[in-house]
């Protein structure tokens, strides 16, 4: 075959792949183990060139280290609970179940010709009975262990499609799908406690030493570790049983410039007072249709009432502040109140200005005075504490909080307090497409957690979405049960699992994905952790931080070793692949967006309109910016695909999908198959030149190596690229360029896996390339013999001189001045001064 076919070829060794059970991993307690794992998809229904960067580049270390004799486990399944299936059966009738099993039985049909080393006998998905009913199985250990728990919680709620919101899901205070102003209820909610793990998941983000920083620093900032003061104000004029309003605060500094106290309006307090009072009733109704997220309390007018109530400054009995319900305070963080210093807090001067409350500076620059009345930020740089508790002694923020906590412990005002800005994980969703959450409401006994002999409690398959709401609130012979203790009449949970608990233990899952328990002990031990973990950067935080909990959760409950409670030894986020956005205007101006099939040389294929061509941005369906991963498998194959992406720019950064840069890398591989077969049909050759070759080749070998160990593969590819430059080149016998190529094949294996095999078959290589030991650099080949020299005239580099490593100054002086461009420059005339600095540049001066 001189041409070489990749419609033939990939579907050949994808076949022979199977049929040998190459990638079946096992557990081999005589071999070290490898498990790689990309972060596994939503069944959409299309995969996209992001899957095809992320699944490449697990693919290439999985194949990379399989050849370095590692067992390696590379598993793949699917994310598939969630809104976005039950949206479907609203729009286009149907059933959530059968929209997402057909979406993974497509996006199965579209990812398996790319080749990749998945073990696809480990294959689930998370709306599989059999996963989520172990899942099931360790809510229950769970809530035995005292790490699940039930309460009163307020919550974001979507109005129209009646289901609570996670904070995400809140965009510019409107519920993300229904588009409806979001609005604060209170509902009886199931939550892992997560926040007593805060400190432990915070000090242990030091010793992820392979994790980005950048997603570190994430985390740490979402957990928001704060040390500060809790103290308690007595009330004036407050109702029975409110006689102190206990506050904590950040900045204890700052409280000598304090001119209100404020309360969330879901405080007891608040609570307390809306029933007697129809004006703050009112007004704390008007409060909770805000949404509960930090953006929509930031964004949102910071309005208050006052209360009529007063708080005695703790530092002056006589000093008395008003008490306020205000709109921006959230009871789940500290103490759900407040005092306000209007000099120094942004919100706090917009609330005291909009109400006429005082502004009293705390502190002073070294040298004068602030102007009255105006907001100064914070200082972390040294200033003068004018209404601290050192008089005017000069102190940085951080050593003035450390003072006043200090000084208030010594005088009995307050006490030092660590808080955590992490709250609990509130799992509870009122939707149908989701893990049912295995507990009875029982009349006489209460709630009752499900017996596990029960279990996987299903999803029932009868159920419409012919009216907003959580089917199972009125589906009764599944609503309405058995109690499992007394027997007597109950009802089921009809709340779901939030789909971020599937995904927070399925790499455990994957390392027996068929065993009657959550995980097999033998299996977990052997396979976890995760070596490498990849991703997307917008799982930074939530995703990665539950998935933390959840390994520390299922170690306490017996499912996990203690070895895994870090659950991703590396952690990689790789880049998006963009694309240059084409666009046409309307009559009325408005954008018309083009696919890039259907643009060419700047113009509508159809029309031969002109297009206004957008700087490359994140591949969008509502931009037309897709590049199908299956248009380029048909006109290019698969390893043209894997090629491109690997080899255009480092892998965390964002890579441009080009028609040029595809045609480029199907032209390389094409070029690369022309050379094997020059190759196989050569004969003959200079044995002199063998060296030079072998050394070639183990240089590749001990860079490539080195590449793709970095995850630096697009140097890797760079230096195949120079490899096979020189081979074409080469006049070396026919053996050493057998051999070279050869090893050619293994190093382009992990990249270009069909292609490989094809050569390291013409080549003569024996069973598959990807089982073959990976190449070994021999380091006296990695040793050069000659330097090259830049020769530079008057300064500037001219010319260079190839030399033996040890040859005397004196020689390469004679050597630099026959060398042509010296020659010409010099025009008969002796250099001024001729400088050779040995093993680096020979300087010529004229």
């Amino acid at each position: 075959m001189s041409r070489y076919e990749p419609s033939q070829s990939e579907a050949k060794w994808q076949a022979a792949w199977d049929a040998a059970h190459i990638f079946e991993a096992r557990r081999d307690p005589a071999k070290p183990k490898y498990y790689v794992l990309e972060m596994f998809p939503y069944p959409s229904g299309r995969i996209h060139m992001g899957h095809v960067r992320n699944y490449t580049m697990g693919d290439v270390v999985a194949r990379y280290k399989m050849s370095c004799g590692f067992s390696v486990l590379h598993p793949m399944g699917w994310d598939a609970f969630g809104m976005p299936a039950e949206n479907a059966a609203m729009e286009r009738g149907g059933h959530p179940k059968d929209w997402t099993y057909g979406n993974i039985a497509d996006m199965r049909g579209q990812m398996k010709p790319l080749g990749l080393s998945i073990d696809w006998s480990r294959e689930f998905a998370t709306c599989d009975p059999e996963y989520y009913g172990q899942q099931q199985a360790m809510f229950l250990d769970m809530l035995d262990a005292g790490l699940v728990y039930r309460k009163n919680a307020v919550v974001n709620w979507d109005p129209v499609d009646m289901t609570v919101l996670a904070n995400e899901q809140v965009i510019d205070g409107k519920g993300w799908r229904s588009g409806a102003q979001v609005e604060r209820k209170e509902l009886t909610q199931w939550f892992f406690r997560i926040s007593d793990y805060a400190g432990e998941l915070l000090d242990a983000l030091d010793r992820l030493r392979d994790w980005p920083e950048k997603v570190r620093l994430m985390q740490a900032n979402w957990i928001g570790k704060s040390r500060g003061l809790q103290f308690a104000f007595s009330t004036v004029d407050a109702p029975e049983g409110f006689d102190r309003l206990e506050v904590y605060t950040t900045r204890p500094d700052t409280l000598m410039g304090a001119s209100f106290a404020a309360i969330s309006p879901d405080h007891p307090l608040a609570r307390h007072l809306e029933r007697h009072n129809p004006k703050i009733a009112d007004f704390v109704a008007e409060c909770r249709r805000i949404g509960t997220t930090e953006e929509a309390l930031e964004k949102a007018e910071k309005r208050g009432m006052d209360t009529g109530i007063r708080v005695r400054h703790p530092m002056d009995e006589a000093w008395e502040l008003p008490v306020y319900i205000a709109n921006f305070i959230l009871m789940d963080y500290g103490t759900g109140a407040i005092f306000g210093c209007p000099a120094h807090d942004a919100r706090d001067h917009e609330f005291a200005t909009k109400y006429g409350l005082p502004i009293e500076p705390v502190f002073a620059p070294l040298e004068g005075d602030y102007p009255a009345g105006e907001y100064v930020p914070l200082k972390s740089e040294a200033v003068r504490y004018v209404r601290g508790f050192a008089g005017d002694e000069v102190q940085t923020g951080e050593d003035a909080v450390a003072a006043a906590i200090a000084f208030c412990e010594a005088n009995g005002i307050g006490h030092g307090v660590t808080n955590y800005r992490l709250r609990d994980w509130g799992l509870s969703r009122q939707r149908y497409w989701g893990c049912p959450i295995p507990v009875v409401h029982c009349a006489t006994c209460g709630v009752v957690p499900e017996k596990k002999e029960n279990l996987p409690v299903r999803l029932p398959d009868d159920v419409t979405f012919d009216q907003p709401g959580n089917p199972l609130d009125r589906h009764p012979t599944w609503r309405d049960c058995t109690c499992p203790k007394c027997g007597g009449a109950a009802r089921r949970e009809t709340d779901t699992m939030d789909t971020f608990v599937d995904s927070s233990w399925y790499y455990a899952r994957f390392t027996s994905p068929h065993a009657a328990t959550p995980t097999d002990a033998a299996e977990a031990d052997y396979w976890m952790n995760v070596d490498q973990y990849i991703g997307g950067i917008e799982h930074a935080i939530l995703h990665l931080l539950y998935s933390r909990f959840f390994a520390r959760a299922m170690h306490k409950t017996g499912h996990l070793p203690a070895k895994a409670i870090e659950p991703f030894d590396a952690l990689f986020t790789q880049g998006m692949v963009t694309h240059e956005i084409y666009m046409t205007r309307d009559s009325q101006g408005r954008p018309v967006y083009h696919l890039p099939e259907d643009v060419e040389n700047g113009v509508l294929k159809a029309t031969g309109e002109t297009v206004e061509i957008i700087p490359s941005a994140k591949m969008s369906k509502s931009k037309k910016n897709v590049v199908d991963p299956m248009n380029i498998i048909r006109d290019f194959g698969a390893d043209t695909a894997r090629w491109f992406v690997m080899s255009d720019s480092p892998p965390e950064r964002d890579v441009e999908w080009t028609a040029a840069g595809a045609e480029a890398a199907n032209k390389f591989l094409a070029r690369v198959w022309r050379i094997a077969n020059d190759i196989a049909e050569g004969a003959g050759g200079d044995a002199a030149a063998d060296l030079a070759l072998r050394k070639a080749a183990h240089k590749a070998i001990d860079e490539i190596t080195k590449s793709i160990d970095g995850f630096a593969f697009n140097k890797a590819v760079a230096k195949i690229y120079e490899l096979a430059n020189t081979l074409s080149k080469s006049a070396a016998s026919n053996e050493a360029r057998r051999e070279t190529m050869r090893v050619m094949a293994q190093l382009m294996g992990p990249m270009v896996p069909h292609l490989a095999e094809d050569v390291w078959a013409l080549m003569g290589g024996h069973g598959f390339v990807v089982q073959a030991p990976w190449p070994k650099a021999d380091p006296a080949l990695l040793v050069d013999d000659t330097v090259v020299l830049p020769i530079q005239i008057n300064g500037k580099r001219r010319s260079e001189l190839t030399v033996p490593k040890d040859m005397p100054a004196t020689e390469v002086e004679k050597l630099a001045l026959a060398d042509e461009t010296v020659i010409k420059v010099l025009a008969g005339q002796p250099p001024k001064k001729l400088i050779v600095v040995p093993g680096r540049i020979i300087n010529v001066v004229i």
